[in-house]
């Protein structure tokens, strides 16, 4: 397998929307309420814009699991 992510991981990347679309659309994905695992958000930025998606995505499954693990013990 190429990445460390489990194969359920989901993303959300986001380029070109202001800071207001995308809380939007974060909003609207996570009121569809779908089963299982809370999909990551990215929005695209100057540094990450070069990398692989592959790159960016174990990036992104790296940071969502570090969160949600901080989130559980609240």
């Amino acid at each position: 397998m190429l990445y460390p992510m489990d194969q359920q991981f989901k993303a959300v990347v986001l380029h070109g929307f202001s800071n207001e679309e995308a809380l939007t659309i974060l909003r609207a994905v996570r009121a569809l309420g779908m089963a299982g695992q809370t999909p990551a958000f990215a929005t695209t930025t100057v540094s990450n814009l070069d990398w692989k998606l592959s790159e960016l995505l174990e990036h992104l499954a790296e940071e969502h699991q570090a969160m949600m693990e901080r989130h559980k013990g609240e």
